[in-house]
């Protein structure tokens, strides 16, 4: 009795079907994004789908654009968040101001939580993608911060240990 109550209760604790969020991510280039995140954050690129001119009219989110989804995802599984990066290369978009994140209201950075920073840096300098700020820095514990703009300028946050690095002085 008390094994089915406990059960019920987890059932109803969300309304949500499925505790995976997909960011969409308008790029200028697609095939450079995917690079960009394959080659130097570590993503792996699973099957995408194409989204009609008419469907994306329907609902709402394009205005007579027909475009291909690239999604990458950075672990296995149906609760694997995704994200999906599309191109619009026949739209005019206008860049929005990647400065710093508080230049432009709205969704502003990733973080992602890596097993280790080390190779994580490893891949970014093979990659040749420049650090920003004074990263790596030490955020305490042993947990580094290091981050980096993706090709349209989109702040990518990269947060875990460090085993190659010593920790900060305290």
């Amino acid at each position: 009795m008390a094994t089915a109550c406990l059960a019920r209760a987890a059932e109803t604790t969300t309304e949500f079907a499925n505790p995976r969020i997909d960011i969409g991510m308008v790029v200028k280039d697609a095939a450079r994004t995917a690079s960009f995140l394959t080659n130097a954050i570590g993503f792996r690129e699973v099957p995408g789908f194409p989204v009609s001119a008419d469907l994306g009219r329907k609902i709402g989110l394009i205005d007579g654009h027909a475009v291909d989804v690239r999604v990458f995802v950075l672990a296995e599984g149906e609760q694997a968040t995704r994200l999906k990066v599309l191109s619009f290369p026949g739209a005019q978009a206008a860049p929005a101001d990647q400065r710093f994140i508080h230049t432009t209201f709205g969704y502003r950075y990733l973080t992602l939580y890596v097993k280790d920073l080390d190779r994580a840096l490893d891949r970014l300098k093979r990659a040749k993608v420049p650090l920003l700020g004074e990263t790596p820095l030490d955020l305490g514990g042993g947990t580094h911060i290091v981050v980096v703009k993706d090709p349209d300028g989109h702040f990518i946050e990269l947060i875990g240990p460090s085993p190659d690095r010593p920790r900060a002085a305290r």
